[in-house]
């Protein structure tokens, strides 16, 4: 089904990313798997190529343009050139953490990160999850406590995603310990201030290029200017923004069930067994043609959740709803399509293979599949 959401602009852009991944990713892509570790020198370059930041005002050196359809053609072609991993950290940076700055800093603030943010020169993370807790914020034990013009920070951060990268910290923290949702806020805890410090850079089932780490915080001095919004608001400002973060993920999903199978019609169409083309089998056309019907069903959807984002519109139920659904169909389609390459499907020299151990992790992060369920039930009066 022909795609209406797209201008020439987005089409254009479409085609120089997809350039840039093939001439400066791609090559090097299965070297920063095995290093378990992108470059901090990727977010510069594609700063300098304007992949970064497209919403920032042009003064501060972004785009200028606050259109999700770029943050959508950039998250299509990071899958469709299967570099999950490294470009998870950039979808993220765009797509996730972007959207704090943009709406809570001051004007000082701005100033000082904006430009950073947008050359690749700050590369940005946020800390939510920690050791003990997952999606229960309220339980969270890291604490910033004033002391005059600064907070003293102390504790711990899990799997956060460009956690050794990062130079920004988006980090949530109780600044009220006595209280629950309503003593979290959120400061920004940058690379270099004394008592942050980096622990290991996870070992994962997939996404190995993408750095995953432990943050910990040990009597870190954060200036109080650093504080990202007003204290005690930290919640409601991550509950805003949950709703591009998993219809991020969501896109990412279908264009990741999508890639596969691209990959996996043309294995079937060259692969032969007992004579004749594996995709010639009824249960290959069957397997396949139930990939190709949810892919479109799924992407009409997503199309519409993007307009409905730009438009303002666009709920935390029914990102809930794309979240889940499309990374379930990620993963139901990557599995299915594995199936069909045979043997070859579980070498890592294929890139059904790389995409299959991707695809476990989106059903968990940003929220699992039954927090989403969770969230449309009680959307539903239940």
């Amino acid at each position: 089904m022909e795609r209406t959401i797209f201008e020439p602009e987005h089409d254009a852009l479409r085609a120089s990313f997809r350039a840039w991944l093939d001439k400066e990713v791609v090559p090097h892509h299965a070297e920063w798997e095995t290093a378990g570790i992108a470059p901090h020198q990727l977010f510069a370059a594609a700063g300098e190529h304007g992949f970064l930041g497209m919403a920032i005002p042009e003064e501060f050196g972004g785009g200028g343009v606050e259109d999700f359809r770029y943050n959508l053609v950039l998250d299509e072609e990071i899958q469709a050139a299967g570099v999950g991993g490294a470009g998870l950290g950039l979808s993220l940076h765009n797509d996730i953490c972007l959207p704090y700055f943009l709406a809570y800093c001051t004007d000082e603030q701005r100033a000082r990160w904006l430009p950073g943010i947008a050359s690749g020169e700050l590369v940005t993370a946020v800390a939510m999850t920690e050791p003990g807790i997952g999606s229960d914020l309220a339980s969270m034990a890291t604490a910033a406590i004033r002391d005059g013009d600064h907070y003293i920070v102390n504790g711990s951060k899990t799997f956060i995603t460009n956690g050794i990268n990062a130079d920004l910290v988006i980090t949530a923290v109780k600044t009220d310990p006595a209280q629950k949702h309503r003593g979290i806020s959120l400061l920004i805890i940058e690379r270099g201030m004394p008592g942050f410090e980096r622990g290991r850079n996870l070992e994962k089932l997939g996404l190995h290029s993408q750095d995953t780490a432990e943050l910990f915080f040990t009597d870190v001095s954060v200036p109080v200017t650093n504080l990202l919004g007003v204290e005690g608001q930290g919640f409601l400002q991550l509950v805003h923004n949950l709703p591009q973060e998993r219809l991020s993920i969501a896109v990412a999903g279908v264009a990741a069930a999508r890639a596969a199978l691209g990959w996996t019609l043309e294995y079937v169409k060259e692969r032969t067994a007992f004579g004749q083309p594996v995709g010639t089998f009824q249960n290959s056309r069957f397997v396949l043609a139930e990939i190709a019907t949810e892919v479109e069903v799924a992407q009409v959807f997503v199309d519409r959740c993007v307009v409905a984002l730009n438009d303002g519109l666009l709920t935390a139920e029914e990102a809930a709803m794309a979240k889940w659904w499309c990374t379930e169909l990620q993963k139901r389609a990557v599995d299915r399509c594995l199936q069909l390459h045979g043997g070859y499907g579980y070498m890592l020299e294929y890139p059904i293979a790389r995409a299959y151990a991707d695809a476990r992790v989106t059903t968990i992060y940003g929220g699992t599949t039954e927090i989403m369920k969770e969230i449309i039930g009680r959307s539903m009066g239940l």
